[in-house]
């Protein structure tokens, strides 16, 4: 939640490296949650005597930031 408001907060006062650390925070996130998922099936599967685990992460980052739209307030 605090990446996705610092990515807007960027958004409105035309700052892109804020926009930056918000969308790198939402992906840290992310990716916390997935392996949170699998570490709760592994410990799920080894009590049960059987371990499948199938997570799938997408993250992409671009490092220019000449393709961020600024929308300054007045």
């Amino acid at each position: 939640m605090v990446g996705s408001a610092k990515r807007k907060a960027g958004e409105l006062i035309g700052n892109p490296k804020l926009q930056v650390k918000g969308i790198a925070q939402q992906a840290k996130g992310k990716v916390e949650g997935v392996l949170g998922k699998a570490t709760d099936a592994v410990r799920k599967a080894s009590e049960n005597g059987e371990v499948h685990v199938d997570t799938h992460v997408n993250l992409k980052v671009n490092k220019s930031t000449r393709g961020v739209e600024r929308n300054k307030c007045k």
